[in-house]
């Protein structure tokens, strides 16, 4: 080996003399991961003739870390500029810091997940919400399992097990990724019953339907989509008296998981699940991270004598969520017991909430960061947000977008330079300009925009 080429080696810095100089938010695994990976490069540029001077280490620690950008975690941070509150692509709802420091809490040390204080003993881990959930809702029980298709589908499962489920035709809806309340209630080992017509359904249509195979009635609650005009369905105190007369339960798939009233905030009304429950709906099922603002999670409430049924089904084994996510249900539930924190502490509903001038404000709070970007037009226009996850389908919120427009970029390269960006910016695209919806973009991640659209045009 040619001298120069051994000096060249043996004056490469070592491993921990350039993690030292790594910054800190990297994971030490990672960091040296990617600087071996790069001393490793080096080498071989040295061996095969392609280098012959030594970059500093100044050089090295930002090839370095160019290295690790590109061995980021798959899953990682975005910045959601899409206006779309409950992103479903984009894990839907933000938590708030409250939940974050109550799953700090609990989850990076032991905890009584399955502990009774009390008594010593081994306790639920579902015992954990009774309370709470009482308090916010009067039902008599809960039971959380991993998703809403879950909760449907344990119910079904232990209360309507080779029997018949009567629902209205018009509510055999897709819930979203190809799966189907029919699919749901025939996996679940009932048999569906249709009643009534696609548009129209009467008390007397589920009436006429009971037969001594009937096991419960399921009530579905359209919240993606709307049947307009020439429409009728029985109200549930209605179709809960009809099922009672018959010793068979009610259930209520109510999807998106109200829990206040969001007709202040110029939304047409939705029922809550308290209503629901007070209107006679024996179990209902909803999601924890659509309107609820909580974690992932399918939510049961209702009569204690039907949740017990389900506790003992040995699907609800492979169903049951784990501590985070039982640890950020409950912190969410809690900022429910004061209706003015809810609104300001949970971001979908904060996001949900916001007025056009709020918008505005943000807007021009964001304009004026980005307006020293070369290169780059940037406007305030107006537009409309979604709330998303299918809720609300049919209704758009007033918002106010940041408009960005380039002569070096078309808008679909910037929207891709966006995209993979240190923390990648997901914007929408309208008259071949991007547009940042500031009514999903947290102000502290501003300085974050503006870095990268710096970098961008540098």
């Amino acid at each position: 080996m040619p001298q120069t080429i051994q000096k060249l080696l043996s004056n490469l810095p070592s491993v921990d003399c350039l993690l030292k100089q790594i910054d800190s938010i990297y994971s030490h695994g990672l960091a040296k991961e990617a600087t071996q990976q790069v001393l490793t490069q080096i080498r071989q540029e040295v061996l095969s003739g392609t280098r012959t001077v030594l970059e500093t280490e100044n050089e090295i620690i930002i090839r370095i870390e160019k290295q690790l950008k590109e061995n980021q975690f798959s899953l990682r941070r975005v910045i959601n500029a899409t206006g779309t509150v409950i992103h479903t692509n984009l894990g839907r709802s933000s938590l708030s810091q409250q939940v974050q420091q109550q799953v700090a809490e609990t989850s990076f040390h032991y905890s009584n997940l399955e502990f009774d204080l009390a008594t010593g003993k081994r306790g639920s881990r579902y015992s954990h919400l009774v309370s709470i959930v009482k308090k916010l809702t009067q039902a008599e029980d809960v039971l959380v399992v991993n998703n809403n298709a879950a909760a449907v589908l344990l119910a079904l499962s232990t209360l309507t097990q080779n029997k018949e489920v009567l629902v209205s035709r018009g509510e055999l809806v897709e819930i979203g990724g190809a799966f189907r309340i029919p699919d749901v209630i025939t996996s679940s080992g009932g048999t569906i019953v249709e009643v009534g017509t696609t548009n129209k359904t009467h008390l007397t249509d589920y009436e006429r339907a009971m037969t001594e195979e009937t096991g419960a009635i399921l009530k579905v609650h359209t919240s993606n989509y709307r049947i307009v005009g020439f429409t009728e369905t029985p109200d549930l105190n209605q179709l809960a008296k009809l099922a009672h007369s018959q010793k068979l339960p009610l259930i209520n798939d109510l999807g998106s998981g109200l829990f206040l009233d969001m007709r202040p905030f110029g939304l047409p009304y939705e029922p809550t699940i308290k209503e629901v429950l007070e209107q006679g709906c024996d179990v209902v099922t909803f999601s924890g991270d659509k309107l609820l603002g909580g974690p992932q999670a399918g939510i049961i409430v209702g009569k204690k004598e039907y949740i017990e049924k389900m506790k003992k089904n040995q699907l609800l084994r492979a169903l049951r969520i784990d501590k985070l996510t039982l640890s950020a249900l409950e912190a969410t539930f809690s900022l429910y017991l004061d209706e003015k924190e809810a609104l300001t502490a949970i971001p979908t509903l904060q996001m949900i909430g916001l007025s056009e001038q709020e918008c505005l404000a943000k807007a021009e709070y964001l304009a004026g960061m980005l307006k020293d970007v070369p290169n780059l037009t940037v406007k305030i226009e107006k537009d409309h947000s979604k709330i998303g996850g299918g809720s609300y389908p049919e209704h758009l919120l007033p918002t106010m977008t940041v408009s960005l427009m380039s002569k070096k970029y078309s808008a679909d390269h910037l929207q891709e330079k966006l995209r993979v960006a240190g923390t990648p910016i997901i914007s929408r695209i309208k008259n071949d300009s991007n547009l940042l919806d500031v009514r999903t973009i947290d102000e502290t991640e501003f300085p974050m925009i503006q870095k990268s659209l710096m970098e961008i045009f540098e």
